[in-house]
């Protein structure tokens, strides 16, 4: 069985290279693959179903064949495409993934996230995140027009962008205890997960009611200078990247 995981490929019409390099990818190195994990800000921004992501249309019909030819698609929502509906899942024959999810790998089990949520140490980000994954709030920006939509996106993306630069590196980096945490609820050893944009394999010191032990956690890369993805296997899981 072959998995492979990609994350924080932030397509947008202004870097067709991600676009012609991640389609390159579906092309050549995701056939034959049992299933393709898509884990969060695969798009740079969403601002519903309704009003797809522009000039993506040869990778939608890249997932949907491949999708089409048996490879399972799963999407996990970022904090920049946390939008992404059932509707348009659909149109590519993928399954909609919760915020933390456990699949089966060579070897056991592991837990999916994106990230995000782990980054405890910057309480700002929390307490946004909590508002918008709010089907409330949701349900009220979807239903605003599309050219208002993308005035509030790009009012979001700023001010984001401003906070950021203000924050030390730690503090938006994934906090180690909500990694033991995570690890320990759902009873596994192996999480995987993007949005940090520091691709590494790390092992974590687990303490479950005084029982020590090693998890690992595996971050991938954002699409960049470079490709990144995670493929698991009979022989293990390989964290690759490629030039752009």
């Amino acid at each position: 069985m072959t998995l492979l995981f990609v994350a924080d490929l932030h397509l947008r019409p202004e870097r067709p290279d991600l676009s012609q390099a991640f389609l390159a990818f579906l092309q050549q190195d995701v056939p034959g693959a049992d299933a393709l994990y898509l884990l969060g800000d695969i798009f740079e921004a969403w601002i519903g179903d309704d009003a797809p992501m522009p000039g993506l249309d040869a990778i939608y019909d890249e997932l949907a064949a491949l999708s089409a030819r048996g490879t399972a698609l799963y999407f996990q929502h970022g904090n920049r495409d946390f939008l992404v509906g059932q509707a348009f899942l659909d149109t590519l024959g993928a399954r909609a993934l919760p915020d933390q999810q456990l699949i089966s790998v060579h070897g056991g089990k592991a837990l999916l996230m994106h990230g995000d949520q782990l980054c405890t140490d910057d309480t700002e980000y929390q307490a946004f995140r909590t508002q918008v994954r709010n089907p409330a709030w949701q349900q009220q920006f979807l239903s605003q027009s599309v050219e208002e939509r993308l005035a509030i996106a790009r009012q979001l993306r700023a001010a984001s962008k401003a906070r950021g630069a203000e924050k030390s590196a730690d503090i938006m980096d994934v906090n180690p205890q909500a990694v033991s945490n995570a690890l320990t609820e759902a009873g596994v050893s192996l999480l995987i997960h993007g949005h940090t944009h520091r691709p590494a394999i790390h092992q974590h010191q687990i303490i479950d009611n005084d029982d020590e032990h090693s998890g690992t956690r595996i971050v991938l890369g954002d699409w960049d200078s470079h490709g990144w993805y995670l493929q698991i296997d009979n022989d293990g899981y390989q964290l690759i990247d490629f030039a752009i």
